[in-house]
């Protein structure tokens, strides 16, 4: 029976699988490797079917990295952000560049003199701590703090001379440019009060309730004239004035949430918020504002290289990384760098927090990634070229050998024969023309004038 017995030419051609006969699927590979190398007088006596489609994935990442044509492309619109997600199956890159107004990739080199790091929340004195002065009223849990702060949320431990153990932060109010806390032994309930013992200023410490360290926050808002019910994950602002400020992803950072709630959606022509988790209960204190915190913040270094201003404010150590190079005063390029010689822009990769961060003069333009994915993607994606379907077999049989106390004999030529067959397929994939070699061997013979 002929492989393409099964669909017809017009078939084909009113379907939407254009090429794909010149791949094989990973199901197919199992079972071929199944019925040839597996069985009495055969290589591989017994195997269970599952130890074939392990080795067989792995064969297909090794051979995704170096040897297949595993290479996969996104392209998006630079947003203000100058950053770009990671694709869901990414590995590695092979090219990053924008596209012009004539179509023409322009591409982009990585820089390796500036990052993201983690901006550190610190005090006035340079501690890694969040401290306010508080004013305090001997036998009250109510405490009033000199300034707006904003980023102490509830939940988080609050410890002073004059403070009982185990207290933390009920709840937070924000008015006037001072905020005023809830002291208490248990987040978001006032009845159980931890009164301070001491009437009178003191310094009071913030920590996560977890020990971490603070991370300090890219923006916070507050939203005033809220209103939501018990176990409800809506938020309602009326009137609405500011709730297209809010952003998914956001902290929500009220009593009556429970910590770590964060936002869903936003329904800016309606008012409202959805949230992660329902409320704990109505809003019964009378306070109606809430806080809305996106963290972590960018640190300044990615803040400075990502802005068009970065090197105009004065500063005698800023280096303009895109068009400084290029200024054509005398003795200006000598001893210049050749890894930044060029005007399409930079960029590099946080690996980290999954994004592809690029310079200023990138923003707005479109985008395209270029990138190889270990090919287990999705089932449709775990194919094979035809040329390479011999290195799979080789590479199959040779891992299970490895494996094996009964294989070790036939490890030294399973392993000269994956190596063959994978240099094999290289050789086939590379898709080298003679005629098209040719052509490009043409540009020898051109003159130079001297």
């Amino acid at each position: 029976m002929g492989l393409l017995d099964n669909q017809t030419q017009q078939d084909y051609y009113n379907g939407d699988d254009f090429g794909g006969y010149q791949f094989i699927s990973l199901d197919d590979i199992v079972n071929n490797f199944i019925i040839a190398y597996v069985g009495e007088n055969k290589i591989i006596s017994k195997v269970r079917r599952t130890d074939v489609a392990f080795h067989a994935q792995r064969a297909i990442q090794e051979l995704s990295f170096d040897t297949f044509k595993s290479i996969k492309s996104q392209e998006i619109t630079l947003p203000p952000s100058n950053t770009m997600m990671l694709p869901q199956d990414y590995v590695n890159y092979t090219k990053i560049c924008w596209v012009d107004g004539n179509g023409i990739e322009r591409p982009l080199y990585p820089t390796k003199h500036t990052s993201n790091p983690t901006p550190i929340l610190q005090n006035s004195d340079g501690e890694y701590a969040l401290t306010a002065v508080g004013t305090l009223t001997n036998t009250s849990a109510i405490v009033t703090l000199d300034n707006e702060y904003k980023n102490i949320l509830v939940g988080m431990v609050v410890t002073g001379p004059n403070i009982q153990n185990d207290t933390v932060v009920s709840f937070t109010s924000n008015s006037g440019g001072i905020t005023t806390i809830y002291l208490a032994d248990v987040p978001g309930i006032t009845g159980t009060s931890h009164p301070a013992t001491y009437t009178g200023d003191e310094t009071l410490h913030f920590t996560n309730p977890d020990g971490s360290i603070l991370i300090e926050e890219e923006s916070v808002y507050i939203l005033e004239n809220c209103t939501w019910g018990p176990v409800n994950d809506k938020i309602t602002q009326l009137p609405n004035t500011d709730v297209s400020s809010i952003k998914v992803g956001m902290i929500v950072a009220n009593y009556d949430f429970p910590i770590g709630t964060t936002v869903v959606d936003v329904d800016a022509a309606n008012g409202v918020i959805t949230t992660s988790n329902p409320s704990e209960s109505s809003n019964t204190t009378g306070n109606t504002e809430i806080t809305f915190i996106s963290t972590p913040a960018n640190s300044t270094t990615w803040n400075s290289y990502s802005s068009d201003t970065s090197n105009s404010t004065g500063d005698a150590n800023a280096y303009n990384h895109d068009t400084d190079i290029y200024d054509l005063n005398i003795g200006q390029r000598y001893g210049l760098e050749t890894s930044i010689a060029q005007g399409n822009g930079t960029y590099y990769i946080d690996n980290l927090k999954g994004l592809i961060h690029f310079s200023s003069n990138v923003s707005g333009k479109t985008v395209v990634l270029k990138y190889i994915s270990d090919g287990l993607g999705t089932d449709e994606e775990m194919v094979v070229h035809k040329f390479a379907e011999e290195a799979m077999y080789k590479s199959i049989a040779y891992a299970i050998c490895s494996t094996t106390v009964t294989g070790q004999a036939l490890v030294p030529r399973f392993k000269q024969e994956k190596f063959t067959a994978t240099r094999q397929a290289k050789l086939r994939l590379s898709n080298i023309k003679l005629d098209e070699l040719a052509q490009i061997m043409r540009g020898k013979s051109k003159w130079i004038k001297s």
